[in-house]
């Protein structure tokens, strides 16, 4: 009889050390098993083997696959455990997918016959040539930081360098924030590489996501993986190169526990690998770049288009407080109409960006001052017109709209700040001809980008409207006209990267025209278009931007000068919040850690499901000393460690 330490990959084993099962023959380290939790079977994989323990043990049910977890995939997550802290079993789940317990036996998994590249990549220009030898010849770094404006073709960078990568016997791992990039991306890979690219997202059913798991595991062919962040965790043996396009996304970061970054965790990767990691953005993190800055890693600037294109764009700027621009409509400037009436005519595409789903964004009765707010959480309602209802975008509650004020009972309820579902039927209202879609996250499956993306790619849609998924990476040769319907919508967040965010989706979603296809046009509303943040976005000024910025947070000690941690408390009341977080904050005070403390404070959205958070922010120059925090917090507490913001 063998015995085994088992990491067991379910959200309901909550221990810090692996469980010990035994078993009649004797298993590779790595074995994916399936093992008993509380009778209830699941999955596991075996990390060790250990002498006959003093206390019985549950037998190990089966071996679900023959070919064991790669090693570094095993010492990935020896590392990830202790940087980002989290039960080992919400650990395990990382790197096993849910569906690998059946009553059926597996079916064998399909093997990719030879893959033939389809399509001549073009040359490489001056600038992607320079930056490719850059990769190429450096050894003293492994990690790159490509730093490229829209339309200077990195993808066509990321093709040559995973083309030279699989001609060495190794695999690639593409990395992309967005489902609705991955048909774009997929398609341009699958053309020019020789050698099978398998695609892994939260679309696919959980069958198809296990087939590629299993695909990927079984296979010794060089492969080419593409998906978003949790593609990390697929069992890809022997990866050469390591690509995270659109970096500064904040979707690359796991809000659920373990709260891991995805850069961090490429890092390490690439690391045991021996791989090279490119770390790819138009608009990288303040964060990342003066990390890279730091560490002396290269950082690789594209400016130049490929041969042949050039940049032709005009940037309208309107001032939304003057009204004289709104005579047509309230929401869309006689500027923004005219441009989009202009591409109408000549066949081209429009692309009208505004960061708010739904109809209306406040619900409120014009008698008494009644707004409908969530019963949960305390937030504005979003009001549906498609489906007459209001929902909170926090927590899911949803409720027929009301007829009239509960209240006061006035029948006048009126339905101000627009949203994506009402831009639709104003701009329907302008241009009745016109084929219009809206891309946000209340799509259905079969209106989702990614499953129109070919009708969108052809021209079929005229005008797309959407939020900060149309502004990332795509490339549409038809897109001529940018919209922005309001500008400063995220500058208005109390938070340290509320203008980084604002510089970012600016410079995206303006990037989107004037790539080399034709000439574009880009109109943007404001209430403040001096704003820092806007300006720099329009006059495409990076450099000037991050100066500013870098400054301003070493003034105030924000990361990247300091390593944060932000602890969140929810109780049924508001008096034992406020009491919960006052008690730990002075337990904190007199710990003795090298540690500053802002807070306690109401958290930003100050009621959550039906409970009210408190929360307090911890910074400390050594993140080792974050961890000692989390390792005495109380059961009750919640924490973020390295969050993206403080709301």
């Amino acid at each position: 009889m063998y015995y085994y330490e088992v990491l067991v990959s379910s959200p309901q084993f909550h221990g810090k050390e692996p469980l010990t099962y035994s078993h009649a023959d004797f298993l590779p380290i790595g074995t994916i098993v399936q093992v008993p939790l509380r009778n209830k079977p699941v999955a596991g994989i075996v990390i060790t083997s250990v002498p006959k323990p003093t206390f019985i043990t549950k037998p190990i049910t089966k071996v679900i696959v023959d070919e064991p977890v790669p090693t570094p995939l095993l010492q990935l997550h020896e590392w990830l455990k202790t940087y980002y802290p989290a039960p080992l079993g919400l650990h395990a789940q990382l790197l096993l997918p849910s569906s690998l317990v059946r009553k059926r036996q597996l079916p064998p998994v399909k093997r990719s016959g030879s893959e033939k590249a389809t399509q001549i990549l073009p040359p490489l220009s001056k600038d992607q040539q320079n930056a490719l030898e850059t990769i190429q010849k450096t050894k003293s770094h492994r990690t790159f930081l490509l730093h490229g404006d829209t339309g200077t073709g990195k993808t066509r960078l990321y093709t040559e360098l995973a083309k030279e990568t699989l001609q060495g016997g190794k695999s690639v791992l593409v990395l992309t924030p967005e489902i609705g990039l991955t048909p774009q991306l997929e398609t341009r890979l699958k053309e020019s590489l020789a050698a099978p690219v398998l695609t892994v997202h939260s679309d696919l059913t959980a069958v198809q996501r296990r087939n590629v798991w299993l695909q990927t595991l079984q296979t010794q062919d060089p492969t080419v993986v593409l998906g978003p962040r949790s593609a990390l965790f697929v069992p890809l043996r022997n990866i050469g190169l390591i690509v995270i396009d659109e970096a500064h996304d904040q979707a690359y970061k796991q809000e659920q526990a373990p709260h891991y970054q995805a850069m961090r965790v490429a890092s390490q990767l690439a690391a045991l690998h021996n791989a090279k990691l490119v770390i790819g953005s138009a608009t990288p993190s303040i964060q990342d770049y003066f990390i890279a800055e730091a560490k002396g890693s290269p950082i690789i600037r594209l400016t130049e288009l490929p041969a042949g294109e050039h940049i032709e764009r005009s940037i309208e700027v309107v001032n939304i407080r003057d009204r004289d621009h709104f005579s047509r409509q309230p929401h869309l400037s006689i500027e923004m109409l005219n441009a989009l009436q202009k591409a109408l005519t000549n066949k081209q595409q429009s692309l009208v960006f505004l960061n708010r789903r739904g109809t209306a964004r406040i619900v409120a009765c014009q008698a008494c001052g009644w707004q409908a707010l969530c019963p949960h959480c305390d937030l504005p309602l979003t009001y549906h017109g498609d489906s007459h209802d209001i929902r909170c975008h926090t927590c899911g509650y949803s409720s027929s709209a009301p007829h009239s004020c509960p209240v006061c009972h006035n029948p006048e309820i009126a339905y101000k700040s627009i949203g994506t579902k009402s831009l639709v039927t104003e701009l329907q209202k302008e241009f009745p001809k016109a084929r219009i879609q809206r891309f946000d996250t209340d799509n259905l499956k079969a209106e989702r980008l990614e499953q129109r993306f070919a009708e969108v790619l052809n021209g079929s849609v005229d005008i797309l409207v959407g939020t900060q998924m149309l502004t990332k990476g795509l490339d549409l040769p038809k897109l001529s006209v940018v919209g922005v319907v309001a500008a400063d919508s995220s500058l208005s967040f109390p938070d340290y990267t509320s203008e980084e965010r604002t510089f970012q989706l600016l410079t995206q979603i303006i990037g989107r025209v004037g790539r080399g296809h034709s000439k574009g046009t880009v109109v943007i509303q404001s209430y403040n278009p001096e704003s820092p943040a806007i300006q720099a976005a329009i006059k495409q000024d990076w450099n000037g931007f991050y100066a500013g910025q870098i400054t301003e947070r070493k003034t105030y000690g924000f990361p990247p000068f300091y390593y944060a941690l932000k602890l969140t408390c929810a109780r049924a009341s508001k008096k034992s919040a406020q009491t919960a977080a006052e008690t730990l904050n002075r337990q904190l005070a007199q710990s003795g850690l090298k540690i500053k403390i802002i807070g306690p404070s109401p958290s930003f959205y100050e009621k959550l499901s039906g409970k009210y958070q408190w929360q307090i922010i911890i910074k400390s120059k050594q993140r080792q000393e974050l961890l000692r925090v989390i390792a005495t917090l109380p059961a009750n507490w919640n924490y973020d460690i390295d969050p993206n913001n403080f709301l």
